[in-house]
């Protein structure tokens, strides 16, 4: 049912049942009450505003006779539907925040190619109804009380499980804390360790939100190269050695996709150990390694409690779940804790409860294996389907990188490929070096069509072909410019 914030003038010339009218038929007219939305009740109404009932059934009749509201008897009284909307000019749809590296607009079914979304048709949607279903009912019925702003020691037990066979990492449950994905795990971070005034290693190309939370919370972000052995740690310590954090991305690089060499992972650990920096592991698609075993994660390896690691169920579940996880060496457990319960609790107890269930009876592995063997097939599909030379394409995570010729505008692409139904994501936003930036599309495999990839290929082409014709065909990029 619909609040409504009337404000009411009983010295003023007109009753108060046509203010109270006037008032609910600019919001409708306006579009604040949407069509269809539910009225408050008479009773309700009235002592809400502190008036007679009577004179809110005046009103209502008033405003039922100019057919803008319409009474459905013992259900309610409601917006009536159809209704003419004029909106003031300073209301207009806004655009997506970061419109370049979020083409598709929020809330809406994936387009083809979009990357960083799950397969809509891969998901278990009736098993997993089912478990939210009981988990919403646990809920409902539990102890009123504060939940522990860790997250849910079902939920932080059953990944530390997880993690334990899957990643090779061996911690506690009490080290773990749920987050609200990926940005509310950095976000706890900037704050817990401290990080006002002090530099970061990103890598480059990389998260290009992770840069910009950075930057938000007073934080300088300094791009360090990756090649194809993953972050270059001798760039990192000749450009910022002092550094308190390095942010990468080992087992799967985003964007790129190679894996942070051994050797380059020990290098990171000794820089942290010796300089007592930070680093964190962003374990981006670990689990949905589609070619060979997944390499252990980089905080398997670590031996001086430095690495924090961040997961998230955006990529395997959805998105919308918006649960996360960090696990952080113990020594920082308590601290941790104490922001957490601060600034940034767990989310909701029934998703946790029920993802905990999920994980619990082995329907998260199920998942996982079944989804590897979906991607595998739809990669191989849009590889053979895109009509482009192969050594301009290359497998990254989720998507595959078509490589651009230098002087390409991605970014003006993508625009285009909008335009017909097409959400590749330009490769140049992900670059913190303008001067470094190379001009790419991400196509994201996950989201494919059974029927008519081909066209949606040739559709691409056809775009990007403008651009590319003036400065040579498509074509394998050297090391020098594309390895990063």
């Amino acid at each position: 049912m619909t609040e409504l914030h009337i404000a009411l003038r009983r010295e003023a010339g007109h009753s108060l049942a046509d203010q109270i009218a006037t008032a609910i038929g600019q919001s409708i007219r306006q579009g604040s009450l949407y069509a269809g939305a539910r009225l408050p009740s008479w009773h309700d109404l009235s002592i809400q505003l502190g008036v007679a009932r009577g004179t809110v059934r005046a009103a209502y009749e008033r405003l039922i006779d100019e057919q803008l509201i319409v009474s459905q008897g013992a259900a309610g009284t409601f917006v009536a539907q159809c209704l003419p909307v004029d909106s003031p000019p300073d209301l207009r749809v806004q655009a997506n925040p970061l419109p370049e590296l979020y083409q598709h607009p929020f809330g809406e079914r994936p387009l083809v190619f979009q990357v960083g979304v799950p397969a809509q048709d891969g998901f278990p949607g009736k098993l997993w109804s089912r478990v939210a279903a009981q988990a919403a009912s646990q809920a409902a019925m539990a102890t009123v009380s504060y939940p522990d702003p860790r997250g849910e020691l079902t939920l932080r037990t059953e990944i530390a499980a997880y993690l334990s066979v899957a990643r090779g990492i061996s911690c506690s449950p009490a080290q773990i804390l749920i987050t609200s994905g990926y940005s509310g795990a950095l976000g706890l971070l900037v704050h817990g360790l401290g990080l006002q005034g002090k530099e970061a290693w990103i890598e480059d190309p990389g998260y290009p939100l992770s840069r910009m939370a950075l930057a938000m919370a007073g934080v300088t972000p300094v791009p360090v190269p990756v090649d194809a052995r993953g972050l270059d740690v001798d760039e990192g310590i000749a450009s910022a050695a002092d550094a308190a954090l390095a942010i990468v991305t080992a087992g799967q690089q985003a964007p790129l996709g190679m894996t942070l060499s051994l050797a380059r992972r020990h290098r990171l650990l000794e820089w942290a150990a010796s300089r007592g920096g930070w680093i964190v592991e962003d374990d981006y698609l670990s689990e949905l390694q589609l070619t060979g075993r997944a390499a252990p994660a980089l905080a398997s390896l670590d031996r001086h409690g430095r690495v924090i690691y961040v997961g998230t169920f955006s990529k395997t579940i959805s998105p919308g779940l918006r649960l996360g996880f960090m696990v952080v060496p113990p020594a920082l457990a308590g601290k941790m804790g104490d922001v957490a319960a601060a600034l940034a609790p767990a989310a909701s107890v029934a998703s946790q409860w029920a993802l905990a269930e999920f994980m619990r009876k082995g329907h998260y592995l199920r998942h996982l294996r079944r989804m590897k063997r979906i991607y595998r097939a739809r990669a191989a599909a849009l590889q053979e389907a895109l009509p482009a030379p192969a050594e301009a394409v290359t497998m990254a995570g989720l998507a595959l990188l078509l490589h651009l010729p230098r002087g390409c505008d991605d970014v003006a692409i993508v625009h285009r490929a909008q335009a017909v139904g097409l959400a590749p994501a330009p490769l140049s936003v992900w670059f913190a070096d303008p001067a470094r930036a190379r001009p790419g599309l991400l196509l994201g495999i996950t989201n494919l069509p059974q029927e008519g990839l081909e066209d949606c290929c040739a559709r691409l082409m056809r775009l990007i072909e403008p651009s590319a014709g003036q400065e040579g065909p498509l074509s394998s990029p050297s090391m020098t410019d594309m390895a990063i």
